[in-house]
């Protein structure tokens, strides 16, 4: 290559002209985004889809590992390296909250004609919220629920249309359907020492009345109390207590489990796996009438309150937004709004589930909010271990784990 054609592929970059696409303009604000989606997820997809507008903002996107969210994140803010925007797990947004990093989005929100909080689902919109303002918006959402194998119930005589309701319902279906002859267990779900075990724990807590301010509270200790029962009788398999949600649903699948407690994730790969007939049911509750609870993943986005484009780096936000309605369709995650329908796949089973989880998230509740969420989570993790494998009784531990918690909370 010459002298002249390297002068005016110079000239062409001053220009910000690229020879690869499109390039930033001399004028353009460039934000930075960092989260932990891969290609085939929103994030980078969405990135994309915004850069192709050229509107005078251009996004540079970094992927960044789950375990490095908080500690990096937290060391660029106090370094002044922090990213504009970036993708947090919910429980962990009290946290930046709490502590100025993140921008107060309250004002911009309520000048917003596509970011309406009355449109999200009030788990979702609460994991956000910090002393009574918005510190971000809900990026997606998920939910546990109860998967049934309609097959086993037939075969054991249970009506295939009617999944237990209540705590005691669940546990006699259970039994009737644990078949050690055939390494069939009644239920599965995790109860890991780390945050899945929290995340299927708390939402009986909360159902008990319980929840993680008075995580020993008598309804508390029922449902504490009722998983002891299941894995004392071996209604469950003992690595209940080791395995993660993704390793005992895949028990459900592959038809070692008559029941799963588990999140619309799995809904592609059961699918493709499971060789029976199967429905999800709402998590069952402790006596009939009760209030509802469930579990609620994903995560949120947020503008860093060291950002030097804040009204350019909500106007990002705005567009992710206003994408919401292809979340589920393009990449099979529900969005966190109740004002968005989900397109039916024309899949029978996964359509009658979807309609499931999507009830279920109407009771969905955060993990906190709380900028210490990851001491009060070990405190309830100890105490889901210490009773499950007996060195305390299902009231001791819970005890235990609320003097820990009061601790914390101060």
């Amino acid at each position: 290559m010459g002298i002249r054609k390297f002068a005016m592929i110079g000239a062409l970059a001053l220009a910000g002209v690229s020879l690869f696409g499109l390039a930033a303009k001399a004028e353009d604000v460039t934000l930075t985004v960092w989260s932990l989606d891969k290609d085939i997820q929103p994030a980078p997809n969405l990135v994309k889809e915004f850069n192709a507008q050229n509107n005078g903002i251009k996004i540079e996107y970094r992927l960044i590992q789950f375990d490095d969210v908080v500690t990096e994140a937290m060391r660029a803010y106090a370094t002044g390296q922090a990213p504009d925007i970036i993708a947090v797990d919910n429980p962990e947004h009290a946290l930046f909250s709490s502590r100025g990093a993140f921008l107060d989005l309250t004002d911009m929100i309520k000048a917003s004609s596509i970011i309406k909080p009355e449109n999200y689902f009030p788990g979702p919109l609460k994991s956000v919220e910090w002393d009574g303002k918005y510190y971000g918006i809900p990026k997606a959402t998920n939910t546990i629920a109860l998967y049934y194998n309609k097959d086993m119930f037939k075969a054991k005589g249970l009506d295939p249309n009617k999944p237990p309701q209540t705590w005691d319902e669940l546990v006699e279906d259970a039994r009737k359907l644990t078949d050690p002859a055939k390494n069939v267990y009644g239920l599965a779900f995790s109860a890991k020492a780390n945050e899945e075990g929290t995340f299927q724990f708390l939402p009986w807590a909360q159902m008990g009345g319980g929840g993680y301010e008075h995580i020993n509270s008598d309804g508390a200790v029922k449902a504490l109390t009722t998983w002891k029962t299941i894995m004392d009788e071996k209604l469950a398999s003992p690595d209940t207590l080791t395995r993660g949600q993704w390793d005992s649903t895949g028990t459900f699948n592959s038809g070692n489990a008559a029941m799963a407690i588990s999140g619309p994730w799995e809904l592609d790969r059961m699918m493709k796996e499971a060789k029976f007939d199967w429905g999800v049911a709402l998590l069952p509750v402790p006596q009939e009438g009760a209030e509802r609870s469930s579990a609620m993943g994903d995560f949120n986005w947020a503008i860093f309150s060291s950002t030097k484009h804040p009204a350019e780096a909500f106007k990002a936000l705005e567009f992710f937004a206003s994408q919401d309605d292809k979340m589920f369709k393009n990449f099979g995650q529900l969005p966190a709004r109740s004002d968005i329908t989900i397109p039916a796949t024309g899949e029978k089973l996964k359509d009658e589930a979807l309609q499931v989880f999507i009830e279920q998230l109407k009771y969905a509740k955060p993990r906190g909010p709380h900028p210490q969420w990851p001491k009060i989570s070990k405190a309830i993790q100890d105490a889901i271990q210490a009773a499950l494998t007996g060195q305390m009784s299902p009231k001791d531990a819970l005890d235990q784990a609320a003097d820990k918690i009061k601790a914390v909370l101060g």
